[in-house]
């Protein structure tokens, strides 16, 4: 009579779930961990001055430029995506720098997606092409068979 469980039986094994269980502990460990290290980060990065565009409306006074490398060092801005834009804000009339995502960086990306997505497009329908001929091979030789034991 079979059994309905569909767990091996080598599973079951307390060596096994002992593994089991110390694998997915270091996981969520690590997992939780890092989910802990970041709010500590965001928690020491708020204590941090304030941007005066985050807390009130702003103008662009300045285009969006690529950061030199002394300021990509040096400026909190540039760190983020490598362009920074001036910006003066309405009520306290202090001009500070904004971090941007520029035009050009975005049609980079954005071909470099492209080129990815064509890339996975030929490597699946090569893929598709094989496991085509794999299967219909398969299916001539089962055909084959039949008719050599008529």
């Amino acid at each position: 009579m079979e059994s309905d469980c569909r767990i091996p039986v080598a599973c079951c094994r307390p060596r096994v779930l002992v593994l089991h269980a110390l694998f997915w502990g270091l996981v969520s460990l690590r997992v939780f961990g890092a989910a802990l290290l970041s709010e500590e980060k965001t928690a020491v990065v708020k204590s941090v001055v304030t941007p005066c565009w985050l807390l009130e409306e702003f103008v662009v006074t300045g285009e969006c430029v690529r950061c030199n490398d002394f300021d990509s060092k040096s400026q909190a801005a540039c760190r983020q995506t490598g362009y920074v834009e001036k910006v003066n804000c309405t009520k306290s009339s202090r001009e500070e720098y904004k971090s941007c995502r520029s035009a050009l960086m975005e049609e980079h990306l954005f071909w470099k997606f492209e080129a990815a997505m064509l890339g996975l497009t030929v490597l699946f329908a090569v893929l598709v092409v094989v496991r085509q001929r794999w299967l219909d091979r398969l299916a001539s030789e089962k055909v084959r068979r039949q008719i050599e034991s008529i």
